[in-house]
């Protein structure tokens, strides 16, 4: 059963599974990984707090009865503090000693399909876009998009995608935070084989026996990801893998943030590697996985 402090009213408990006591930890350290500052909380008995999403909890509720289970956070149903409305789920950070952590943003795209749909078909050009784009890349926009001082939406999001490793190695690393405290999140050019390498050793301190953990870790995910029924019927679209090592040598990889993953329709399923074309609904995220894979070998001594 849930401890229910005075603070707290718990309802819609999902009874996915039986929380223990443990210490609960700040959730700083992950915020400043993945900068959703306020809209985490520490929840009793090693669990997280995270602004309630339904499209989310469908996810996770799906999640507790697939084969992907032991590769998400434990999913326990519905919190409200102060009339916001919070999913529980394991704080993945509590069995871990100052760990790093790392967030890797997993797929080809970070927009939906249905994303491009609505703003097709309500085309705004927008200023604050243009002005983003010209803050990274002054040459970026186009002659009319100058001359407009304005790009539209659909354009931005294509374009912000192309500047990172996202279309060219199908992740990203959003940002991690190393157990002396160093933090890093400016990544967003980050885009080469050999730059991703760069900072995935930074990230580990060159440690082998941490690139090992991972690699098992990533190579079992894997082959779970090619046998679930959930994985094989959704677009998993901003989807993230969170890593956490400590000074123990422990590591572990956990798949996190299913705010934007739909489910398909019913006729339709996905591999995840083909390329993505408007309509197809291809996400490439086992693509992605497969090149963080093969890097993060490359990282280990030829013997």
């Amino acid at each position: 059963m849930f401890y229910e402090s005075s603070a707290w009213k718990k309802h819609k408990s999902c009874g996915t599974s039986t929380l223990l006591p443990m210490t609960p930890k700040k959730p700083h350290q992950w915020m400043q990984v993945v900068g959703h500052a306020g809209s985490f909380h520490v929840g009793d008995y090693g669990t997280l707090l995270k602004r309630f999403c339904e499209g989310e909890q469908q996810c996770y509720l799906r999640l507790m009865e697939d084969v992907l289970r032991p590769y998400v956070p434990a999913y326990h149903g519905v919190v409200q503090r102060d009339e916001q409305n919070y999913n529980i789920m394991d704080n993945l950070l509590t069995h871990f000693n100052r760990p790093a952590i790392m967030d890797c943003k997993m797929g080809s795209r970070t927009y939906l399909e249905g994303e491009l749909l609505v703003a097709r078909e309500r085309p705004q050009p927008r200023k604050d876009m243009y002005d983003k784009m010209v803050a990274v890349d002054p040459e970026a926009p186009t002659v009319q998009e100058r001359s407009q001082h304005a790009v539209l939406k659909t354009r931005y999001m294509q374009w912000r995608e192309t500047l990172s490793s996202t279309t060219s190695l199908g992740f990203r690393i959003e940002g991690f935070r190393k157990s002396n405290e160093e933090c890093d999140t400016n990544f967003k050019r980050t885009k080469s084989r050999e730059q991703v390498i760069e900072a995935l050793d930074n990230f580990v301190d060159s440690n082998t026996h941490i690139v090992w953990g991972y690699l098992r870790r990533l190579k079992q995910l894997r082959q779970v990801l090619e046998a679930s029924d959930f994985f094989r019927t959704h677009e998993v679209v901003g989807s993230s893998l969170l890593f956490l090592h400590d000074w123990t040598g422990r590591t572990g990889v956990w798949m996190i943030d299913f705010g934007k993953t739909v489910v398909l329709p019913a006729h339709l399923t996905l591999n995840h590697r083909t390329p993505w074309e408007d309509g197809n609904r291809e996400d490439g995220y086992l693509w992605g996985l497969d090149n963080l894979i093969d890097m993060l070998a490359d990282m280990l001594p030829l013997t």
